[in-house]
């Protein structure tokens, strides 16, 4: 379970990631159970606070990063404009990055977009190493080994 601080580290790392890997500008989604402040919870708090700390951060890589967001807020702009009063930013509705507050929430989601999206799962990238690094679940296909093997390729050479 990270502290805020790890979860803003975790956000700005993996923006940078992206930015090597796919060229695009990532827009950062810190995930949570709540939209803006929709529930008072020691979980919603420290989303809040990390973002806080992962916008301060990220700044000098250009990295839009807003929350606390949920799902769909995060994805779907009608979502995000029923949801959120006011200015919706650059990520809200429009997120194609997701952080997710802790490992639970994280894994479930990468296992569920694996099996019912049909999708190929290239992961975990394991962040703020000297190296590139990767650890391979023990389910993982060969053509999961194999694009893990291009994606930590490609980051060792752009460090």
């Amino acid at each position: 379970n990270p502290t805020a601080e790890e979860l803003a580290d975790i956000a700005v790392m993996t923006g940078i990631s992206v930015k090597k890997l796919l060229g695009i500008k990532p827009r950062i989604a810190m995930l949570s159970f709540s939209t803006k402040g929709s529930a008072e919870h020691p979980d919603v708090r420290k989303v809040i606070k990390a973002t806080e700390i992962a916008q301060r951060k990220g700044k000098r890589f250009g990295l839009a990063i807003d929350g606390e967001l949920q799902a769909d807020a995060a994805l779907r702009l009608d979502v995000a404009k029923r949801k959120i009063k006011g200015d919706l930013g650059k990520v809200a509705g429009r997120a194609n990055v997701l952080i997710f507050p802790d490992l639970d929430a994280g894994n479930i989601a990468y296992k569920l977009t694996q099996y019912f999206g049909k999708a190929f799962a290239y992961g975990p990238i394991l962040q703020g190493f000297n190296k590139a690094l990767s650890d391979l679940s023990r389910g993982a296909k060969v053509e999961d080994i194999i694009g893990i093997i291009a994606i930590v390729s490609v980051l060792a050479k752009s460090k």
